[in-house]
């Protein structure tokens, strides 16, 4: 284990991943710092020109764009009481009130400082955990695997929230994508409808640009307003250096909300906005001015953006070892590393131990960048980015879109199937259906299928084989756990709310 991480370090100091990494960070900045636009619209951005590229660099974007836009996502929550992204709507709490106060530079640094921590200690957890688990893994045969793909695919519509029959339909609705092209077993066509640009199947990055940049894009177009204002006009920061020796007395919550965050990240579905709520909650509990929360205490900003910039690296560990994306960044990042030919999974740590063990230096890479990065340039030069006409952003990232799913295959098929999915998943944002179980449905159905295959010629066509194994029992038994948990929380609250009524009933 350390070996191979050990030697995986010096690539990541080559100039190429270090620039890398750096652009990563600065451009996360400032796509978080934009409300509408998200980490996962500028990775799907990112992926089709990263074709050719070295793994590592690609990989080392796609990091420090992660990591800056979970901070960007605090810039416009602390100046306009605006979330960035949806994992800084806890930093608004006191964020707000500390820029209405005249305290926005200071919230900006407890923000920085907070979330290059919170990074840092999701990377190590990511470094300690991945590779004992993806040895793990390898006692797995196609049963297992099996009940693996179709515990990610429940966990992503149970756990998400929201409708669960939406989370399905979308969820089914990735998987049909999966099946398109041709039988890997039987060579028959599927679902190519006589266009031979399909017998190879869909390609992910065309469906993933369009699901989660056309949006977006679409969504700057239509908003109103030629700019986007700010509470203040000029932040006053102190020293840097100064500012971190007098941040250190939020050690504890810096601790407990790296703590919470790696664990929400690891959970499927859960996420950064899960994670920050939690983290707040506790940090709010803890203190002793519990009321002084939601006032401008920098420590509920600093509770905040600790935890969802925690979960960042952190769901990177059962995408990397079990192919089950923590969010939906993850999920997109898989897409990345599958165009790169590294198939997730717990043989991805045997066959290039290299590249993936580089991967995790460099998510401990962006957080060290962003932390110097950020306090050099975030406060008053990225508050600036909050001054671009929105309309202008749109035009700008279709353009990107077109340009970029072009150059996969040079095939204008792919932009019309691209432009399709973008129409597809700006319909299903505004009937609220969520698009991550799609983008999972995608992935691991072809996944859940070629396991379930192999696994009946094991059994030569006996389905007992699915169940009958420890490992699999297990598996199924969390997958129902996680099928049948929404509907025990709520009888849970239906029969706590019946106690409170029948109390106060009885006092009346």
């Amino acid at each position: 284990m350390f070996e191979p991480m050990l030697s995986s370090f010096s690539q990541i100091l080559e100039w190429q991943s270090l620039i890398a990494v750096a652009i990563g960070v600065l451009s996360g900045i400032v796509v978080g710092s934009l409300p509408g636009l998200s980490a996962t619209m500028a990775i799907s951005v990112l992926i089709p020109f990263t074709f050719g590229l070295d793994p590592l660099v690609a990989l080392g974007m796609m990091a420090g764009i992660y990591n800056g836009a979970m901070y960007g996502g605090s810039i416009p929550a602390v100046l306009m009481r605006i979330p960035g992204t949806p994992a800084a709507v806890a930093t608004c709490f006191d964020g707000y009130p500390m820029a209405q106060q005249g305290r926005g530079g200071e919230a900006l640094q407890v923000a920085l400082v907070s979330s290059a921590i919170g990074a840092m200690f999701s990377a190590f957890a990511l470094m300690l955990l991945a590779p004992p688990l993806s040895k793990l893994t390898l006692i797995f045969g196609p049963p297992e695997v099996f009940w693996i793909a179709m515990f990610g695919l429940t966990s992503i519509v149970f756990l998400l929230g929201g409708g669960v029959i939406k989370g399905l339909i979308s969820a089914c609705f990735g998987v049909m994508l999966s099946l398109v092209g041709a039988d890997s077993i039987t060579g028959n066509e599927r679902f190519t409808f006589g266009h031979l640009e399909l017998i190879d199947g869909i390609n992910v990055v065309v469906i993933l640009v369009g699901l989660y940049a056309m949006p977006p894009a679409l969504g700057l177009l239509e908003s109103t307003g030629s700019k986007m204002n700010t509470v203040t006009t000029e932040l006053r920061t102190e020293g840097f250096l100064k500012a971190f020796s007098r941040m250190f007395k939020f050690w504890k919550t810096w601790l407990r909300s790296s703590v919470i965050g790696i664990f929400v990240g690891i959970l499927p579905g859960a996420g950064g906005s899960m994670a920050a709520f939690l983290s707040y909650n506790e940090a709010r509990r803890a203190s002793d001015d519990p009321d002084s929360f939601g006032k401008g205490n920098p420590e509920g900003v600093a509770a905040a953006e600790t935890a969802n910039n925690a979960d960042t690296a952190s769901a990177m560990i059962p995408a990397l070892t079990l192919g089950i994306p923590g969010t939906s960044v993850a999920a997109v990042m898989l897409g990345g590393l599958l165009i790169h030919g590294l198939q997730p999974g717990p043989m991805l740590f045997r066959e290039h131990p290299d590249v993936v063990y580089g991967f995790m230096w460099q998510f401990l890479l962006a957080a060290i960048l962003l932390f110097f990065l950020g306090g050099t340039l975030a406060t008053n030069t990225f508050a600036k980015v909050l001054r671009l006409p929105r309309q202008l952003l749109g035009p700008i990232i279709l353009t990107l879109m077109v340009v970029g799913v072009y150059m996969i295959h040079e095939s204008m098929f792919d932009v019309y199937l691209m432009l399709g999915f973008g129409l597809v998943g700006y319909a299903m944002e505004r009937m609220k259906f969520p698009l991550p179980p799609v983008v999972l449905g995608l992935i691991l159905g072809e996944f859940a299928e070629s396991n379930l295959r192999l696994s009946l010629r094991m059994g030569r066509d006996d389905w007992s084989i699915l169940v009958d194994r420890p490992v699999s029992q297990i598996i199924i038994a969390l997958t129902v756990f996680v099928i049948v948990w929404p509907l025990i929380r709520k009888l849970l609250k239906k029969s706590k709310g019946g106690e409170v009524n029948g109390g106060v009933e009885k006092k009346a």
